[in-house]
């Protein structure tokens, strides 16, 4: 198995304001021990590699062997084949690509501003020009497009996340995502230009609120285009998609109408290079990328003008359940492939559909079908089981299971079914217990550090965030 010599985490670093970094690594102290990570970003076209043979008791390692780039694999990676022999055992480069685009997904919920004291609550902390800059990650190869807001139109305003502000930024709308496109320099790495859509997952109540409405709805009632009348979605996922608020200049138009502007915009500015539509989120994120990944193949925009399709993917993280058959053999036919990745123990993905779903018989699936509660999962899945980390607790708590961070962390030591767990990305694993209490105590790694005193959300160190001795 090869494994490239290229930092494959890239939320490597914290929160400190210190700008007088060293340029080589970055160490991160928590109680007694250390993690020292490399912070130079030397991806892609990395022609040694690093050639790991495992025994019981040890791993070896062997430098030298010559291995494809990822700009002659990407296509496989963005599911070209399905996946097929890509994922058990993984390919090493299909490993960095998921973790890179589940830190962009990660990004969201980083530059989210829940503070009810900011004048910006409820929308990002951070300008689009400086996105990846401000989240220290400036060496990213993305710039951000577009911002996505989306709006909710229910008659319950203590659902929105709102500041105390009399005068605050929006009183309607919620920062939802970004629009992002590869620079020259990571084009030419990944061999073409990739843009990509990332979306936040659940943060605010009236998100829950979508969550909780698990019945079924025809896309076609909310103005998307569809030959099939009977391909039903999610009707809070499809609201939250499709709603606007005219008042607002944040959510004049919806969601589902800034993405397609944006992407067509996009689409005709590259028009005469090589493209890739990515889509990631995580959570209701995952379930939004999904959705938007059907209406953009359905309404033609991941067209060129000359005809050509350009690759449409998505990486999705802890998703649920979207829509019901019909949606799944209709995506399939589109040509849009969805790669899910999941815990075993999160509860989230199993949803909803927990009755009727794509494991019931054929016969009480189409029983299923005359009711709104019959749902399919989509794409290919790859089911990682946190058990087998040796860093993390043996907990069933819902928030540790579904975090997106432990996530990644089992993706990074994931090798394929019945092989050893063990990190081989250099990934900082204090990134698990940024939001969650996930992490052995041996490791003396303080639960939910992000955003507590002192620690600003700059990742150049982590001096600042230290755990008891």
């Amino acid at each position: 198995m090869a494994v490239p010599l290229s930092d494959v985490g890239w939320f490597f670093g914290s929160h400190s304001k210190e700008k007088n970094v060293c340029q080589s690594q970055n160490s991160v102290a928590f109680g007694g021990g250390s993690f020292a990570v490399s912070s130079r970003v030397r991806r892609c076209n990395m022609s040694t590699m690093v050639k790991s043979s495992q025994s019981e008791n040890n791993m070896t390692v062997v430098i030298g062997e010559k291995a494809k780039s990822l700009a002659e694999t990407w296509k496989e990676i963005h599911g070209e084949n399905d996946w097929e022999a890509m994922l058990d055992p993984i390919e090493p480069l299909m490993k960095s690509e998921l973790i890179r685009y589940g830190d962009m997904a990660q990004a969201c919920y980083d530059a989210f501003d829940q503070d009810p004291g900011s004048k910006y609550c409820g929308g990002c902390q951070f300008k689009p020009d400086m996105f990846f800059e401000d989240l220290g990650l400036s060496k990213f190869g993305y710039d951000v497009t577009a911002y996505l807001y989306s709006a909710y139109n229910i008659n319950f305003p203590i659902f929105y996340s709102k500041s105390l502000w009399p005068n605050s930024w929006s009183s309607s709308a919620n920062w939802s995502g970004y629009v992002a496109v590869s620079n020259d320099e990571t084009s030419a790495s990944l061999g073409r230009r990739d843009i990509t859509i990332a979306w936040r997952g659940t943060v605010v109540k009236r998100e829950w609120l979508a969550d909780m409405m698990d019945f079924l709805r025809p896309v076609t009632q909310r103005e998307i285009d569809s030959r099939d009348p009977s391909i039903r979605v999610e009707a809070g996922f499809l609201q939250l998609y499709t709603d606007k608020d005219e008042r607002c200049k944040f959510s004049e138009y919806s969601a589902r109408e800034q993405i397609i502007a944006e992407l067509s915009r996009l689409i005709q500015k590259y028009e005469n290079e090589e493209m890739s539509i990515t889509i990631t989120g995580h959570s209701l994120g995952s379930a939004l990328a999904i959705l938007s990944a059907y209406d953009i193949a359905e309404a033609g925009i991941d067209l060129t003008k000359d005809g050509r399709d350009i690759p449409l993917c998505v990486f999705s993280f802890s998703g649920p359940r979207v829509g019901n058959a019909r949606f799944k053999e209709r995506l399939e036919w589109l040509g849009v492939k969805v790669l899910r990745v999941v815990n075993i123990h999160d509860k989230v993905p199993y949803m909803p559909g927990i009755f009727f779903n794509e494991h019931v018989s054929p016969i009480m699936r189409k029983v299923g079908e005359l009711l709104p509660w019959c749902y399919s999962h989509v794409g290919e899945e790859l089911a990682l089981d946190h058990e087998n980390s040796p860093f993390l607790k043996k907990t069933n708590d819902p928030r540790c299971c579904h975090n997106l961070e432990a996530l990644l962390h089992l993706v990074d030591g994931y090798h394929g079914k019945g092989k050893k767990f063990w990190r081989s990305t250099g990934r900082n694993i204090a990134l698990v217990n940024k939001s969650a209490d996930f992490l052995k105590d041996y490791l003396s790694i303080p639960p939910n550090w992000w955003g507590t005193q002192n620690i600003e959300p700059n990742r150049n160190n982590m001096e600042n965030v230290t755990g008891e001795t």
